[in-house]
């Protein structure tokens, strides 16, 4: 089994220099260059340029590599698309996402572009269409070409075109995310959480982590190195949950339980499912210790 851990996901702005080569050294699993939200309109050419000489250079390690352009509906989004392209980041982020065809035009620019195939479309769902439309745009990702290979939630901008509130809990929300969470992974694809604003209320900060990590994300957005610790610790397995799915594993493993469905430990009933679910637990655990 094959997993990359994401569970902390840095936006970093494109026209900060600094910034990007620090990244080069955070501990966070994921950085994404933004040129679109960080950036002036009078700053984008020059974030441009340094976003995608910067992804030329590498050095990011380990760290998956993401740009996230300007929307589609901008004047930036064209030379941001080709900038990206040709750089050939681990993914490119694509901002408002709000049906299929838009994701198979982004598949459709890369193949155009001659991209390398290991470049990814990942789309913000960030819109009211994103959310009535997001069975079909994960569905995209049956279609190989389009490259759609994951989400990212913009809870800040689906509160701003609905009117909910952001509250502790995200009440207003949770359906919301479930659904999109479901729909990512009844196709296969990686989804990661929207931003926490509150750089000063670390409590209300972890929680909202332990929240993201039970309801299935894969792990969290973040605005700040700060929250890189917390939010690896709130997505990675403890180890109690190691120990425990160890010996789930090695309890089906025995000659006389190969066949069963169900088996007994420690005095509960576990299910062949539980064992799936215990290899991926190991399995996450080792890919967090090998990117260590």
């Amino acid at each position: 089994m094959t997993i990359r851990p994401r569970r902390s996901v840095l936006y970093l702005p494109g026209s900060n220099a600094r910034a990007i080569e620090k990244a080069r050294s955070l501990p966070a699993d994921g950085i994404i260059l933004d040129l679109e939200d960080a950036v002036a309109p009078d700053a984008k050419a020059d974030a441009r340029k340094q976003v995608a000489d910067a992804v030329k250079a590498g050095g990011f390690g380990a760290r998956e590599v993401f740009v996230r352009v300007n929307g589609i509906d901008t004047p930036w989004h064209a030379d941001d698309m080709n900038a990206a392209a040709h750089a050939a980041p681990d993914a490119i982020l694509v901002p408002k996402i709000s049906n299929f065809e838009q994701v198979e035009m982004m598949g459709r620019r890369l193949l155009d572009m001659g991209t390398e195939h290991k470049t990814r479309i990942w789309a913000m769902i960030e819109t009211p269409f994103a959310i009535l439309n997001i069975r079909d745009i994960a569905a995209a990702a049956k279609d190989s070409e389009t490259r759609l290979s994951g989400f990212v939630l913009g809870t800040n901008d689906l509160a701003k075109e609905t009117g909910a509130r952001i509250l502790p809990g995200r009440v207003p929300m949770l359906a919301w995310l479930s659904t999109c969470i479901l729909a990512a992974r009844a196709f296969g694809i990686a989804i990661l959480d929207g931003v926490y604003n509150d750089l000063g209320n670390a409590k209300s900060f972890a929680e909202e982590c332990a929240q993201a990590r039970d309801l299935g994300f894969d792990g969290k957005t973040l605005i700040h190195p700060n929250q890189i610790a917390p939010c690896n610790e709130a997505f990675s397995p403890s180890e109690e949950d190691i120990a425990q799915a160890r010996k789930i594993i090695a309890m089906f493993e025995r000659p006389e339980n190969k066949d069963k469905g169900v088996v007994q430990l420690d005095g509960r009933m576990v299910e062949r499912l539980h064992a799936d679910i215990a290899r991926r637990t190991v399995a996450i655990a080792k890919a967090i210790e090998e990117r260590n």
